[in-house]
């Protein structure tokens, strides 16, 4: 082998110390040069002050450079200097991609990060965490791990009068070679609301991509409200869209007001789980199911924001509604009996009045809620659940423009026959003005009786209009200052003889009855109309007419203190020696009616008397009704002698 010649030997002898002396200035180089270089640099492009407390580097193939004590500057018009800190940073760079324009980071490594996401004063200004300008292209920076020890992760929004806190680590990946979860946890105040959060996210590494999803499974709670979000978020720091499962839970849907803005009515407890998704500025709840207090409901619901005032838009469905689940609409709270859905709060108020000598809720609507939102929602119930009163289904559309309500339709299916009504409340005034307008038509008389025997012994279609204007804030307001009209009349139909006799207090025909059976007496028709004027209704004509008896009347309802005094005068028309044709009066409050003869005005023919020369149906119930065909039409006419 031929050995070098001399002058090799010194080249040789020149590159070995000249290696020598680059590793021994490597190896004595204080990185700390380009500490200002890098701080420049970043200040250059974000408009952020950066500062480095140390910077070493240990080269190899996979480089990695160190960084303790770091800051990073705020927004100018924030108040807190730092947006971010950490005790030190760790990055592994790839060193020969460098050489072909790639970035690739086998891994970061953050050890007590701290950073603040704030939202500008002013609705027009991005959040601090937009610094970067618009982005230079080029081939995206390649990071395969990140691990955060002991970090720390606030966003404030002093506007929205939002404080979150959380404590944020690197969990344990699922595989070897994956980049490991961020587990958070924390608490705050979300819309000036206190709540606790718990949960985990993927990796924070795919937030370097905005098109691909983001999974996270977040539990917060705040006071009863309890919800639970899972699925993928696209471009999270934007959070302009996302679908989310979303489970949500409480004690009254009222409480999510002073939570997301959304102005709804007072609710038993509440358990529902749909699809939570955003598009920029509109919000959905779709597909959801659930129980609202006793009642299944399911749906569509979708918000837009960004306009004047926030638009809830919804379709909702029960195939099985408890009707006192609905008394939140009316200021009322539902049944607290037997095994009847409600809150603590709710049981205290039914209680409350439970204890009142009155029936009408009194509790007054929120005006500012009425403002706050508009809406366009649709319900309907397939099937109502109330043993009290005979109701079948109900389809109900309510819109709401600028504190102005409308229940457009409100119908209610009501034994076989139908109330068809629409509701106005205007809220843009102090004192709510409301109009109602309701048509009721072919509502079966016996389907009217809870009690089966009672039910066969009746037939005949009911209808009849109600048209009422009034002012105030509750519904107990409302009615007590209302004018207008109220009419309902029955044409032909039959009636048990039982339910007359003891009307007319018969009593030996009753007791016959009660043990013998009953027999069907023919009803020609029977009608009450009341003209209303500031909650006084006072009858303008009250019949009832059959083949046994013929019961005409007179009197008032004030719907303002809730009392009623109507005299009823019976005729029987076939012979007892029981018999007592003594008048009827009703009389007492709505809550303690009372229903006893009055002997008193057995010598009183005044105004009945006259009444019984012309009973005729009014004319306004006519279309209402259908009084029957034949020589018994005339409905009493030709007994009033």
């Amino acid at each position: 082998m031929r050995r070098p010649t001399k002058r090799g030997q010194r080249w040789l002898a020149i590159l070995v110390l000249l290696l020598a002396a680059i590793l021994l200035l490597i190896a004595l180089w204080d990185w700390n040069w380009f500490k200002g270089p890098v701080e420049r640099a970043v200040q250059a492009k974000t408009g952020r002050a950066l500062h480095i407390g140390n910077l070493d580097v240990d080269l190899g193939r996979v480089t990695t450079i160190r960084a303790d004590s770091i800051t990073f500057a705020n927004a100018e018009w924030a108040k807190q200097p730092k947006m971010a800190s950490a005790d030190r940073v760790e990055i592994d760079v790839r060193v020969w991609p460098l050489l072909r324009g790639s970035v690739q980071l086998p891994e970061i490594r953050l050890t007590r990060p701290d950073a603040l996401l704030q939202t500008a004063p002013k609705a027009d200004q991005p959040g601090n965490w937009d610094f970067m300008g618009e982005s230079s292209g080029g081939e995206p920076l390649q990071l395969r791990r990140l691990h955060i020890d002991d970090g720390r992760l606030q966003f404030l929004d002093e506007r929205g009068r939002t404080d979150i806190q959380l404590a944020v680590r690197s969990g344990e990946p699922k595989q070897a070679d994956a980049a490991p979860p961020l587990l958070v946890s924390g608490k705050g105040s979300w819309q000036g609301n206190a709540f606790t959060l718990n949960g985990n996210t993927e990796s924070p590494l795919e937030l370097t991509n905005s098109g691909h999803p983001f999974r996270i499974h977040l539990d917060g709670r705040a006071g009863a409200t309890h919800a639970v979000a899972s699925g993928t978020l696209i471009n999270p720091f934007q959070f302009q869209t996302f679908k989310l499962r979303f489970r949500l839970s409480g004690q009254d849907l009222e409480d999510l007001y002073p939570l997301v803005g959304i102005a709804l009515p007072s609710t038993p407890p509440f358990r529902l789980d749909g699809q939570l998704s955003r598009n920029h500025q509109v919000w959905g709840y779709e597909k959801f199911s659930g129980t609202v207090g006793d009642s299944d409901l399911g749906g569509d619901v979708k918000v837009e924001t960004g306009g004047e005032r926030p638009r809830l838009t919804a379709n909702l469905v029960s195939k099985r509604l408890d009707f006192d689940d609905l008394a939140g609409f009316v200021g009322a709270p539902p049944k607290t009996g037997g095994d009847e859905t409600a809150n603590a709060e709710q049981k205290a108020e039914a209680a409350r009045l439970a204890a009142k000598p009155t029936v009408l809720p009194d509790t007054p609507y929120d005006l500012g809620k009425l403002r706050a939102m508009d809406a366009d929602v649709r319900l309907k119930a397939q099937r109502i659940n109330a043993p009290s009163l005979p109701l079948d289904d109900m389809d109900a559309h309510l819109f709401l423009d600028d504190g102005l309500l409308r229940l457009e339709p409100l119908n209610f299916g009501v034994a076989g026959g139908d109330i068809r009504s629409t509701i106005r409340m205007d809220a843009r005034r102090p004192q709510i003005a409301t109009s109602l307008k309701a048509s009721v038509r072919r509502v079966q008389l016996g389907q009217l009786f809870p009690d089966a025997k009672l039910a066969e012994q009746a037939s005949g279609g009911i209808g009849g209009e109600i048209d009422l204007t009034g002012n105030g804030n509750s519904i107990a307001a409302m009615l007590g200052s209302s004018d207008g009209n109220v009419a309902v009349g029955m044409g032909k139909g039959h009636v048990g003889n039982l339910i007359m006799e003891l009307a007319g207090l018969d009593v030996a025909e009753s007791l016959k009855f009660l043990f013998t059976g009953d027999k069907q007496i023919p009803l020609r028709c029977a009608f009450a109309d009341f003209g209303v004027k500031d909650g006084l209704m006072d009858s303008r004509a009250l019949a009832v007419d059959t083949t046994d008896t013929l019961i005409v009347g007179e009197g008032s309802v004030n719907l303002k203190n809730e009392q009623m005094d109507l005299l009823l005068k019976p005729r029987p028309k076939d012979i007892s020696i029981l018999a007592l044709r003594s008048p009827l009066r009703i009389n007492g409050t709505f809550k303690d009616p009372g229903f006893r003869p009055d002997f008193k005005a057995l010598g009183l023919r005044g105004a009945i008397a006259l009444a019984l020369g012309s009973i005729a149906p009014p004319a306004a119930l006519l279309a209402t009704f259908e009084p029957g065909p034949g020589k018994d039409s005339d409905c009493g006419g030709k007994y009033a002698k």
